[in-house]
């Protein structure tokens, strides 16, 4: 009879302890939340590394050849500069991504409007 409590206390102790993880007791497998976690205030986006005027892309196909002739691959990045402008159908500035290539065309071109008009950009959503 001693042997059947014995018995049952190992059983219950080996339930316990298997009931037990790493993180705390009954803790949950995959992390199912029961209070739902707060969304902050803050609107910040990603952007992706794109001229918002001329769409220029950062080269992803360029190589390094080095000495011993092994091609290693590299992004080769636009030079994105955040300049302003005063755009004078909006009457007021916007605030454009734009690589240097494009600060060039706008100084070719005149002014923002004309150039957005060109390149078919909607400085409304700047």
């Amino acid at each position: 009879m001693g042997m059947s409590i014995m018995n049952r206390v190992v059983l219950l102790l080996l339930a316990l302890v298997s009931t037990v993880s790493g993180f705390g007791a009954h803790a949950p497998v995959f992390g199912a939340r029961s209070t739902p976690i707060p969304q902050s205030s803050n609107t910040m986006t990603m952007r992706a590394r794109v001229c918002d005027l001329l769409g220029k892309r950062p080269n992803r196909q360029a190589r390094v050849v080095t000495f011993s002739h092994i091609r290693n691959k590299k992004v080769q990045h636009v030079n994105l500069q955040w300049k302003r402008y005063f755009s004078e159908d909006l009457n007021r500035t916007v605030r454009l991504r734009i690589s240097t290539k494009g600060i060039k065309t706008v100084q070719k071109i005149g002014n923002i409007d004309k150039a957005a008009k060109k390149f078919e950009v909607n400085l409304k959503d700047f």
